[in-house]
């Protein structure tokens, strides 16, 4: 896996990646605009871990830190590049990302629908807490 490269989004990706998103991401979210993008750029630069081969987005992963715990968003592979390593190398580097910060523990929001991304949460280490529910408000429409 050579030739794969891992690096922080900047502005300039920010269309590639709501279009890479379109095709290899499970559902979208309501962040899922040029606008929230934007932010998530602007206020954290290492966060938005791009996975790219021959110039191209292989795969992406949000890896947000907000002092206290280490998040995981938007690990997605495309599908002509999955079951070759690039989630596996995403989430290495989100990890190490985390842990550079101080983080202790991350947390991933999967789908529980998506289950070929299961496999890779699990073969990571990660493992659901059925304990938990996800309580969500829309703060705009």
């Amino acid at each position: 896996m050579s030739d794969l490269h891992i690096r922080c989004a900047t502005p300039s990706d920010i269309d590639t990646v709501l279009r890479f998103w379109r095709e290899a991401a499970e559902g979208t979210s309501i962040s899922d605009d040029r606008d929230g993008v934007a932010r998530l750029v602007a206020r954290d630069p290492d966060a938005l871990l791009l996975a790219e081969r021959d110039g191209r987005i292989a795969g992406t992963a949000i890896a947000g830190f907000d002092g206290w715990r280490c998040h995981l968003y938007r690990l997605a592979v495309h599908p002509d590049h999955r079951r070759q390593g690039i989630g596996s190398a995403l989430l290495a580097a989100a990890e190490e990302r985390f842990l550079g910060l101080g983080g202790r523990r991350g947390d991933a929001m999967v789908l529980d629908r998506n289950e070929p991304a299961h496999h890779t949460w699990h073969a990571a280490g990660y493992a659901p807490q059925p304990q938990w529910s996800r309580w969500v408000k829309h703060l705009t429409d």
